[in-house]
């Protein structure tokens, strides 16, 4: 199958393509680190794991496969940063193109939502929570990924937003 037929924009999309669920790893794609959560195979709850240092894509795939395999993981939620206006620079770009390889490398699919206010909520969740700011520097990514993955099962599953 194609990488681009493996990626799309339609949570109802990917639950159509995996109509029995199975875990999801949700990755916020920051220019320095990826965030990474997880969610269980009945797309209830997603969770924050770790964040990883960016690196050139063979070695992030080579990271993710190992979180892929070791979680049985079905497909892959990245979140797409647009403008605040919907526009797409090149960021989105990136994410695009990090995940028609990722599609093609691990032959899953990966829908893209969008990450607006992701960093934001997941920063003000953490402040709310009185986490030290060090503490919310090394974790900022793999909450904002656990948002990204939330909002997309929630879509998919007819949850209602909270």
């Amino acid at each position: 199958m194609d990488s681009r037929e493996l990626v799309g924009e339609s949570a109802a999309g990917l639950a159509e393509t995996l109509p029995d669920g199975g875990a999801l790893i949700g990755l916020d794609l920051g220019t320095k680190t990826i965030g990474i959560a997880v969610c269980d195979a009945g797309w209830r709850f997603a969770s924050a794991l770790k964040t990883l240092p960016r690196g050139k894509f063979g070695r992030d795939r080579d990271e993710l496969r190992k979180l892929i395999e070791a979680r049985s993981i079905r497909g892959i939620v990245i979140g797409l940063p647009r403008n605040m206006d919907g526009s797409e620079g090149p960021r989105a770009q990136a994410s695009r193109a990090y995940a028609r390889n990722l599609a093609e490398a691990f032959c899953l699919p990966v829908l893209l939502w969008d990450e607006r206010w992701s960093t934001k909520s997941a920063e003000d969740a953490m402040i709310g929570l009185d986490v030290s700011r060090r503490k919310r520097a090394e974790r900022i990514d793999a909450e904002a990924a656990t948002i990204i993955l939330q909002a997309a099962i929630d879509a998919a599953t007819g949850s209602p937003l909270l």
